[in-house]
């Protein structure tokens, strides 16, 4: 069974401290500018709201990468960097349809959620509950699924 990443929006306080787990997780420091998840403020509205890779069945980052440094990882169908293989071209953010795949001008190299290997330190680190590690059902990715595929065939009907 799959799981993803649930995030309830009005359960964010904007605390940060999804995005300060994520950067020692990955760096081993404290630094919300090395995070691979965000919150974005809604000034006007009020609003905290926290965004991430969402992990795309289809995802335009691994077909766009040149040189195949983004790869499937078959336990969490989280879509992993390679960072040795990476050489830093950017073609992946480019493709990213939601701008969570990021150069890091430390590196020279492209970063995005791997889902921790299975255990989001933003998961654990959240207070309030606003993201979540949840069965891939729950979030209701099969329902999507079976929907693209109504579509789909929708669409060839017509054609």
């Amino acid at each position: 069974m799959l799981k993803s990443l649930h995030i309830d929006a009005n359960k964010c306080t904007g605390c940060l401290q999804c995005e300060m787990a994520c950067s020692y997780e990955n760096y081993g420091v404290f630094n919300i500018a090395k995070s691979r998840i965000k919150i974005f403020n809604f000034e006007h509205e009020g609003r905290k709201v926290p965004y991430t890779c969402t992990q795309c069945a289809e995802a335009w980052c691994l077909m766009a990468c040149p040189v195949d440094a983004i790869r499937l990882d078959a336990a969490t169908g989280a879509k992993v960097i390679n960072e040795a293989t990476c050489v830093g071209c950017k073609v992946c953010t480019i493709a990213c349809p939601f701008g969570t795949v990021n150069y890091v001008a430390d590196t020279g190299k492209v970063q995005k959620c791997d889902l921790c290997g299975g255990d989001p330190a933003c998961a654990t680190a959240c207070p309030t509950g606003a993201i979540t590690y949840v069965d891939a059902d729950w979030t209701g990715l099969d329902k999507m699924r079976a929907w693209a595929g109504k579509t789909d065939n929708a669409t060839r009907a017509s054609a």
